[in-house]
């Protein structure tokens, strides 16, 4: 186990139902994570961050995904907005933000509008120059983390492009409503971020310029999809683990259960599922620790082919727990609740089809 590994570990501990059914993590755990650079451990540690390769981060939020998918939500939103600020912020922010976000400081990054889901070109967060000073003006839905974070990355429409402008939760103007008995992932801090005229300094705003749309969310979004899809992978290794423990020690008709051959057919189905997301997992790190021309249509099957078989293996885990798998707050129940909507954040399973569909049609030409 890693060093990152194991501090999660120890973070975590057996509190992951309780914080489940509280909907809640105790702030000053997260923020520990955070200032030991495990939110965001690609950081370079110039910055104060770990310097992991995306293979060992990704591995690091499969690792978390099987204890705690909240506080995996937390880490994929903590690393999303890092990336996002290393890959457009300035050299004068690099340093003032990264330092923040691997000194504690926790960030929400927020893409999606009640109008602009899928469909983010409807983006209609507006973001405009007033002087020296930049207006933020909008709604921001289900934006994960926001209910801890310090800053916000919103994205708006910003001189007839897209920019990213760091707001202070605590700024004027900003209010964050979390949204109440989320289906999954219940500690991740899900909520409404709403900016009524919040003025920054243009500093705030990434570069101090705007960027086309299609390049700002793909690069933000490849990240997260990375790290949804390994979190997926830790999910499928929970089930898989405690549905085997599980069909070692019941016993049905005078025998274990992974005796009986349609229990086995589900060990063997959740075996193969990890198994199979695990690789596609590696293949989309390789690309993306490579910077290759395919790494975001990887990241996109990585994605895909993950939290498909994650909403699919924690189904077949409660099948083979029964009503040991359904009370609420257990392993495999956060799993059932959890994996769905790993199927939906980070693009929905059905854009990812239509994604997957082009490149398909692009590879046979």
């Amino acid at each position: 186990m890693s060093d990152a590994a194991a501090l999660v570990t120890e973070a975590v501990a057996d509190n992951a139902a309780e914080w489940d059914l509280a909907g809640w993590i105790p702030p000053e755990i997260v923020r520990g994570l955070g200032a030991k650079g495990v939110l965001c451990a690609e950081v370079p540690p110039r910055h104060g961050g770990l310097g992991l390769s995306g293979m060992d981060n990704g591995e690091l939020a499969a690792h978390t995904g099987a204890l705690c998918s909240s506080v995996r939500s937390l880490m994929t939103s903590q690393g999303m907005a890092a990336w996002t600020i290393q890959r457009f912020g300035s050299r004068e922010q690099h340093s003032e933000y990264l330092g923040m976000l691997t000194g504690g400081s926790l960030a929400a990054v927020a893409f999606s509008e009640p109008a602009a889901g899928s469909d983010l070109s409807a983006i209609g967060t507006r973001i405009r120059r007033d002087g020296d000073s930049v207006v933020v003006t909008g709604r921001k839905t289900w934006i994960t983390a926001a209910a801890y974070a310090d800053v916000v990355l919103v994205f708006g429409r910003f001189d007839g492009e897209t920019a990213v402008a760091v707001v202070p939760a605590t700024a004027p103007g900003v209010r964050i409503d979390p949204v109440p008995n989320p289906l999954g992932c219940r500690a991740a801090g899900h909520s409404t971020v709403d900016l009524d005229d919040v003025r920054l300094p243009i500093s705030a705003v990434l570069s101090g310029r705007g960027f086309p749309l299609a390049l700002l969310v793909t690069t933000a979004l490849t990240y997260g999809r990375l790290s949804v899809a390994w979190g997926s992978v830790g999910m499928l290794r929970a089930c898989l683990a405690e549905a085997a423990r599980h069909a070692r020690v019941r016993e049905q008709f005078g025998t274990p259960l992974s005796q009986h051959q349609l229990v086995a057919r589900h060990l063997a189905e959740l075996y193969a599922a990890e198994r199979t997301a695990t690789k596609m997992c590696e293949d989309a790190s390789r690309a993306w620790d490579d910077r290759s021309p395919d790494m975001g249509a990887a990241a996109v099957l990585a994605k895909y082919v993950a939290s498909t078989e994650a909403a699919r293996g924690a189904a077949t885990a409660v099948q083979v727990l029964a009503s040991a798998g359904a009370q609420d707050g257990g392993a495999v129940a956060r799993a059932f609740r959890d994996a769905k909507l790993m199927e939906i954040i980070e693009g929905s399973t059905e854009i990812s089809q239509l994604m997957l569909a082009e490149r398909a049609l692009m590879a046979a030409q």
